[in-house]
């Protein structure tokens, strides 16, 4: 027998809808038709559009794709439950090059999330020193996409057997743990919130699971795709399976799961559309990134709930409740309380991406089953 369970509404914290930039991957009215069959109550935008979210004009810009929303450069956010809520997030530094940082104050004022160069880690010691003070005196924080560049090189993939057989560049576990090392420094003489976005590896969970217990004011979020797949077991060289950071090994994904159930880590699916065209070319030559916006409940309740034996309230609270602690405090007052997503937990079925509501369909998830599924239209802002 199917059972109904409501929760606060979801809020994903990490979606690239491709506007302005590339509308034939994602539009924001597509976006946000995926978010709300996704069961998603708000969505935040990362800033690695063309040109970048850098300016209180652009977050203005996000905000006026979404015909529910304001089209003032500096919008009160009100809520709207149908489409999901829109929360634009805005650079860390000028252009997401990592040399200037942006107007903080100003993108502040105009709404924004908060701060990520997302796509990019702030390479420069000092410009993210600064950027982290100014976030920390605005009480804002800031999301870091943890690889380094210099440990990076032109890596693809983790190492693997299919890395190994087609040759292909390898992604170190330095990349992210030198990054996460860094920016823990800063944190520490800035006292900055500071968010790690898809952490992938074991050695970096236990970075963030340190800073925790030390106090620092650090948390970050696992992906749908690191939660369930495994570079070990990718069938072939498909660039569905390729991602920044890369799927982890078996050890990296059993690590994240235990940091999810643990109340380490929270939710956000990095929902990267992209052409069919930018996927083509395997992992050599393709983009990275998948999407995830319509798998995400199905896929994080099988993983965590059916597969790690995690409470539905504490899964939940990884999608709502965690999330909310990274916003802006003017973002997160425009949540609205009784907004929900409800699910109803039964019937298992498949994944079916020829039915999503997103531009694109790179991802890898076509044919994997859950028993957990969002209910839209039921319950107020569903």
């Amino acid at each position: 027998m199917n059972k109904t369970l409501t929760f606060p509404g979801f809020i994903d914290v990490h979606v690239h809808f491709r506007d302005p930039g590339i509308p034939e991957a994602e539009t924001t009215a597509s976006g946000l038709e995926a978010a709300r069959r996704g069961g998603f109550a708000a969505v935040v935008t990362m800033p690695n559009t063309t040109p970048a979210c850098d300016s209180p004009e652009a977050i203005a810009y996000q905000l006026s794709q979404t015909p529910s929303l304001p089209h003032s450069p500096t919008p009160s956010l009100p809520h709207s439950p149908t489409p999901p809520l829109l929360l634009p997030s805005a650079c860390i530094t000028k252009g997401r090059l990592g040399h200037e940082v942006a107007d903080l104050e100003a993108l502040a004022e105009a709404g924004a999330a908060f701060f990520t160069d997302d796509g990019s880690y702030v390479a420069d010691d000092k410009v993210m020193e600064e950027a982290m003070r100014r976030a920390a005196a605005l009480g804002m924080c800031i999301c870091e996409h943890a690889m380094d560049p210099k440990e990076l090189g032109n890596g693809v993939i983790r190492d693997c057997d299919l890395a190994r057989s087609f040759h292909l560049p390898i992604i170190p576990v330095s990349a992210e743990t030198v990054a996460i090392r860094r920016d823990l420094a800063i944190c520490r003489v800035t006292g900055c919130r500071l968010h790690i976005q898809h952490i992938s590896t074991a050695e970096g969970v236990a970075l963030v699971r340190d800073a925790q217990k030390e106090g620092l004011p650090v948390t970050a979020e696992a992906t749908p795709h690191h939660l369930l797949l495994s570079c070990e077991e990718i069938p072939r060289d498909d660039a569905n399976y390729k991602m920044a950071p890369p799927l982890g090994n078996n050890e990296d994904r059993a690590e994240l799961r235990r940091a999810v159930k643990d109340g380490v880590l929270m939710f956000a699916t990095d929902h990267a559309p992209h052409p069919a065209a930018k996927k083509a070319l395997g992992f050599a030559g393709s983009a990275n990134g998948i999407i995830g916006l319509e798998a995400a409940i199905p896929l994080t309740w099988a993983t965590m709930v059916e597969g790690e034996g995690m409470s539905p309230d504490a899964w939940a609270q990884a999608w709502w409740k965690m999330p909310r602690g990274i916003l802006s405090p003017r973002a997160a007052a425009c949540l609205d309380d009784a907004q929900q997503t409800v699910v109803e937990v039964g019937e298992w079925r498949a994944i079916e991406i020829a039915k999503f509501a997103s531009l694109s369909r790179n991802c890898p998830y076509n044919g994997f089953e859950s028993n957990c599924w969002p209910v839209v239209g039921k319950g107020k802002g569903a």
